[in-house]
C-alpha cells in the first residue's frame, strides 16, 4: 500500500482508508473538504466528496477488472467496432429477471411465430465460428481458415411475439439449422445442457410452456455495437456460450457470470 504510506506521512492527522483489488488501489479519507493533495512529486490525490460508497467503488474496480480480463483473451489486430464491442462485453453486467405466470388464473404465455425470418451465421468474440461437428447433433467453435467457410453453420432465426408482451419477449428467438434441426435445452444434475434437436417447424408455430416446448427459445439481447447474447426462456440465467481456449469444443449453456466461456456472438 505504497499510496496509502505516502499520503499517512505527508498528512499525519488525516484518516486514510486504503482497499486493493487485483492491483487497483482506492484510498478513502474521512473529515477532509475537498481538494488536490501532493503526495510526492508527480503524484496527486483528488479528494471529493460524491456521496460514493465503497460498494460502488468495489464494482467500479471490479468492472475495470473484468474488462482488462476479457480484452487479455483478443487478438491485438481488432478494429475500432471489435473493441468497442469488448469493452462493452466486460463492462456491462446484465441483469436477469425472473418472471411467473398467474397460477391463479391459469393463464400461461404463449408465444406465436412471426413470417419473417433472418438468415445468419454465428462468430464469437474470439473470432471462432460455429459449425456442426461431423456426423453428430453437436455445435463447436473452430477458427476457420480461408477456403473453409462453407463449414459455417446456416442459422434460421425465427422471432416469436407473445400477447404478454415485454422488452425481452419481443426478442424471443428460435435457432434453428438444416433438416428441422433446433437449438434446445434440457436441465441435467442441476445444469442446463444445449442440444440439437429434431422438430417439425410446424410443431413450433406456436410455443408454450406446456409440452416442454419453450425449451427452444431463447431471448436475444444485443450488447455494445453489434454483439448479441442467447439467454434460455426455460431456464433463465443460463446462456449459449463458447470456450475461451481451445478449438472444436462445443458450444454449452453457462451462467451468466462464468469467467471462463465468451457469451456474445456476431451475426453475420
Amino acid at each position: 500500500m505504497v499510496i496509502k504510506d505516502l499520503f499517512i506521512k505527508r498528512y499525519p492527522n488525516i484518516k486514510c482508508i486504503c482497499i486493493m483489488i487485483d492491483y487497483t488501489v482506492c484510498v478513502c479519507v474521512q473529515d477532509v473538504r475537498d481538494g488536490v493533495f501532493e503526495i510526492d512529486e508527480g503524484l496527486s490525490l483528488v479528494v471529493s466528496h460524491n456521496p460514493k460508497t465503497f460498494q460502488s467503488v468495489a464494482n467500479l474496480l471490479l468492472a475495470v477488472n473484468r474488462m482488462k480480463n476479457s480484452l487479455s483473451h483478443r487478438s491485438t489486430e481488432l478494429s475500432d467496432r471489435e473493441l468497442c464491442s469488448a469493452i462493452m462485453e466486460g463492462l456491462v453486467t446484465e441483469t436477469v429477471v425472473e418472471t411467473t405466470g398467474n397460477s391463479s388464473s391459469g393463464v400461461q404465455r404463449t408465444f406465436q411465430r412471426l413470417n419473417s425470418v433472418k438468415l445468419c451465421t454465428l462468430c464469437d468474440m474470439s473470432q471462432k465460428d460455429v459449425v456442426q461437428a461431423t456426423g453428430e447433433l453437436k455445435l463447436q467453435a473452430v477458427t476457420l481458415k480461408g477456403g473453409n467457410s462453407e463449414r459455417k453453420v446456416d442459422f434460421k432465426l425465427f422471432k416469436y411475439i407473445t400477447s404478454c408482451s415485454s422488452a425481452a419477449d419481443s426478442l424471443t428467438v428460435v435457432l434453428s439449422i438444416a433438416n428441422n434441426l433446433h437449438i434446445s435445452v434440457c436441465m441435467m444434475d442441476g445444469s442446463a445442457v444445449l442440444t440439437l434437436e429434431e422438430c417439425s417447424e410446424e410443431n413450433l408455430k406456436r410455443i408454450s410452456a406446456e409440452g416442454n416446448m419453450d425449451r427452444f427459445l431463447f431471448y436475444k439481447e444485443t450488447i455494445g455495437d453489434s454483439m448479441n447474447t442467447f439467454e434460455s426462456v426455460k431456464y433463465r440465467g443460463w446462456f449459449i456460450s463458447t470456450s475461451i481456449e481451445g478449438e472444436n469444443l462445443p458450444l454449452e449453456m453457462c451462467k451468466v457470470d462464468a469467467a471462463s466461456r465468451l457469451k456474445c456472438f456476431r451475426l453475420n
